[in-house]
C-alpha cells in the first residue's frame, strides 16, 4: 500500500515513449480507470470532435486556454485548462479514426490518455477511454473512482459533441 501511494511513475519522457506509443497506460500506476460509450455518430465525426482541441470546450465546459505548438500530430506539444488544473500535453498516438493518446502532466501527477475509435457494422462509433495516472501520494486524494466519473463524463461529452454534430444540432 505505501509503495503505491509512494509511485512516482516513469519518467514522463519514458511514459510518452515506452508507454503511450506502444498503446499502454502505467498499469503500475496508482489511479487507473476506464470507460467506454456507443456513439450514434460515424467515426470520422467523432475523431473531428476529439482531433480539434480548440473546441474540447464543447466536450467540457471547464475545459479552456487550449494552446497547441503545431498540428495534431505525434510529439506535437499543447498546454489546456481543466478547471483549475492547467496541464501541459503532448500527443503520442494520432492514427486518424483509430486512436488519440497524449501524455501530460499537472501537479506534478504524469498521465496517459488513451482514446480508441472503432467502426461499428450499424455506422456508430465505440469509444475506449483509458487513463492511467501516478504522482507521490496521488491515490489519497484523486482515486479510482474519480478519474472513472472524469472520463465517463469526458466520454459522454465526446458523444453529445458528435451526435450534435451529426444530427445537425447547432
Amino acid at each position: 500500500m505505501v509503495k503505491s501511494l509512494l509511485y512516482t511513475g516513469p519518467a514522463l519522457d519514458d511514459l510518452h515513449e515506452q508507454y503511450a506509443k506502444n498503446g499502454r497506460v502505467d498499469d503500475r500506476a496508482a489511479v487507473r480507470a476506464r470507460c467506454d460509450v456507443a456513439i450514434d455518430a460515424p467515426v470520422e465525426t467523432v475523431w473531428d470532435v476529439l482531433a480539434t482541441p480548440d473546441g474540447w470546450s464543447r466536450i467540457d465546459p471547464a475545459i479552456h486556454d487550449v494552446r497547441l505548438d503545431g498540428a495534431v500530430a505525434p510529439d506535437t506539444s499543447f498546454s489546456w485548462v481543466n478547471g483549475k488544473a492547467k496541464i501541459r500535453s503532448r500527443f503520442a498516438v494520432v492514427r486518424q479514426s483509430e486512436e488519440l493518446t497524449w501524455t501530460g502532466v499537472s501537479f506534478g501527477a504524469r498521465a496517459v490518455h488513451r482514446h480508441l475509435l472503432r467502426r461499428r457494422a450499424d455506422g456508430g462509433t465505440d469509444l475506449e477511454v483509458s487513463e492511467s495516472m501516478a504522482g507521490p501520494l496521488l491515490g489519497l486524494f484523486f482515486g479510482e473512482a474519480k478519474l472513472r466519473a472524469a472520463l465517463t463524463s469526458w466520454a459522454a461529452g465526446i458523444k453529445r459533441a458528435a451526435e450534435d454534430l451529426h444530427h445537425g444540432a447547432p
